[in-house]
């Protein structure tokens, strides 16, 4: 048998790739730069009006606003860290900003005077509604079998 017959043989085949894969590797360079973005984003509204805007009389969208810029920080470090916490952390994070922006996105058509300006009202579309679908995005990425991998939650396949 020839040299290059031998080194064919035991080199795996490439894996075909498939459309989930072409979404999902994609999925977390776009949340890595997103979530940062839109932490900074609404971190700067919330400071702003709470401290600057005046005739401020009601501090519950600042208040709200504020914890989604947390939210978004705190899920920034799942995207950008890979270690098994980091990896909790974001999916417990994008479960609650799944439902915060959903309580918070009812609650603004029901009640618009009392939510006001928050980056959630109507469902984030302040934010061209990624606050809606950015979470669940994000929660796909986490639970795609290569990104466990790389956080060390599930062994990657040997193949012979």
């Amino acid at each position: 048998m020839s040299t290059d017959k031998i080194q064919a043989q035991s080199q795996p085949a490439p894996e075909k790739t498939t459309w989930v894969a072409n979404i999902a590797k994609p999925a977390g360079y776009i949340l890595a730069i997103s979530y940062p973005v839109l932490a900074l984003s609404t971190g700067f509204r919330a400071v702003y009006q709470l401290f600057f805007k005046a005739g401020l009389t009601n501090h519950l969208p600042s208040l709200l606003t504020g914890v989604t810029a947390i939210c978004y920080l705190l899920a920034t470090f799942g995207f950008a860290y890979r270690r098994r916490w980091t990896w909790w952390l974001s999916v417990l994070v994008l479960m609650a900003e799944i439902v915060l922006t959903l309580s918070v996105g009812i609650w603004s058509l029901l009640d618009p005077l009392t939510v006001g300006e928050t980056a959630w009202r109507h469902f984030g579309a302040d934010y061209g509604y990624f606050p809606l679908f950015q979470p669940m995005l994000g929660l796909l990425w986490l639970f795609w079998p290569p990104t466990l991998v790389q956080y060390g939650l599930k062994q990657a396949k040997s193949r012979m």
